[in-house]
């Protein structure tokens, strides 16, 4: 019977091997070029955006006294905020409903690894622009477009949602598993029939998450489009404010909260349902 190996014979895994093998991390002047940018960068930020921490620190006690100003919430018009409430959730849904359905047909647009560079890039600028431009500028046009209401802010939300959505949808077109498509193709299928079930089966989860999440996003922005008369509980977050009322600008943003985690807590367990 031959004799155990030992400890000194014995001859380590290749994983154990390829960590030991690791090289520890080297300070080259490149990565302390990179740390000495950095370090710029942060300070030269904090300068133009004025950052002063004492004057935060001197000012805690006004701070303090004008959150006091917000208590105890007054819930007298309660049932007028939970009509807001409810258009706002709307607002949300209908704006995130179009953007999820206009995202799809763009995401496979801008998949690298389904459409031709010259397809893919115009695309990708497109949904950047939708990006870039915050919900309140884009309610400010359509107000003008389509007047005031809730209408405006659902255009404004879709516009903005669908640059996102398509950006996220399209990540994970490029980043699926080929097998699946090399077998639909296989059978002799075309295009169109590749993407429908050989890629949204593979993404359709991810997909209904990034949705149900930029729902609960809308719904907090859409909350704020009120402001330029874009409908929701913005337009009376607003008047209380300019009416210097904050005892209902306390309430308002409890009922907020409330809906918000409402939405939060249901959106969690759906998305528990397909991940």
């Amino acid at each position: 019977m031959s004799p155990k190996p030992t400890l000194e014979h014995s001859t380590p895994s290749p994983r154990v091997q390829d960590v030991l093998g690791q090289e520890k991390p080297r300070i080259t002047p490149l990565r302390i070029g990179y740390l000495l940018a950095t370090v710029a960068i942060l300070i030269y930020a904090a300068r133009v955006s004025d950052i002063d921490l004492i004057e935060l620190f001197e000012g805690g006690s006004n701070m303090s006294e004008y959150i006091g100003r917000y208590f105890p919430p007054d819930f007298s018009d309660w049932r007028f905020y939970l009509q807001d409430i409810v258009e706002t959730v709307g607002m949300g849904i209908w704006g995130t409903l179009l953007a999820a359905i206009v995202a799809v047909p763009l995401s496979i647009l801008a998949s690298e690894n389904l459409c031709p560079v010259w397809l893919v890039q115009p695309t990708r600028r497109i949904m950047d622009a939708m990006r870039a431009i915050n919900e309140i500028v884009f309610a400010l046009v359509f107000v003008v477009a389509v007047g005031l209401g809730p209408f405006a802010g659902v255009l404004a939300l879709f516009v903005h949602t669908t640059g996102t959505l398509g950006k996220l949808f399209s990540e994970a077109i490029e980043n699926i598993e080929v097998g699946p498509i090399e077998g639909v193709r296989a059978t002799g299928a075309s295009k169109v029939q590749e993407i429908l079930f050989g890629v949204i089966p593979q993404v359709l989860p991810l997909w209904i998450s990034y949705t149900l999440y930029r729902f609960e996003a809308n719904v907090r922005s859409a909350s704020v489009l009120g402001i330029v008369g874009a409908g929701g509980i913005g337009v009376s977050l607003y008047q209380s404010f300019r009416s210097f009322n904050y005892g209902k600008v306390c309430a308002i943003l409890i009922i907020l909260i409330v809906a918000v985690s409402v939405i939060d807590t249901i959106s969690s367990k759906l998305r528990s349902q397909f991940i």
